[in-house]
């Protein structure tokens, strides 16, 4: 469900649960990948071998860091707001990853619009996100990301 709105429209979303995205698989490819662009190839990431035979949790794990960056395409499914000509991502208040993603996992995201601040040129919004898997019993990310979006 994607809540769409406009700029003069956001005070009245605060505190609003602005809907829940699409699951999202993460798969072994994407985790090669994040490990590629990050240089972080920690074998409970990328052995899947060993991290069946070793790991704590039966096997690959998603880098916190992956499940974080799905914050971007996964809140864009939430809310669209129509009258910006740029939006950007402005910093993390707070980030928590309490359980892991196993590889193969599907997670999706639920998000509230929890505050909304002037800037100059648009509006500062702040996010309380909850990145749940399907079918685990707590969420992999709680966060509270920052963007700013600019009106034309």
């Amino acid at each position: 469900m994607t809540t769409t709105t406009t700029m003069a429209e956001l005070d009245g979303l605060i505190g609003t649960e602005l809907g829940t995205s699409d699951w999202y698989e993460v798969t072994q490819d994407h985790v090669n990948l994040f490990a590629d662009a990050t240089g972080d190839h920690q074998w409970i990431h990328v052995d899947v071998e060993r991290a069946t035979k070793e790991s704590p949790f039966g096997g690959p794990i998603a880098h916190g860091y992956l499940t974080l960056s799905l914050l971007v395409p996964l809140l864009g499914q939430v809310i669209a707001v129509s009258d910006t000509v740029m939006g950007v991502n402005y910093g993390l208040n707070k980030v928590r990853f309490p359980s892991p993603v196993p590889v193969g996992s599907r997670v999706r995201l639920t998000a509230t619009l929890a505050k909304v601040e002037e800037v100059a040129g648009g509006k500062q919004l702040t996010f309380s996100c909850v990145v749940e898997r399907d079918g685990g019993d707590k969420p992999v990310c709680i966060a509270e990301p920052v963007y700013r979006y600019y009106g034309g």
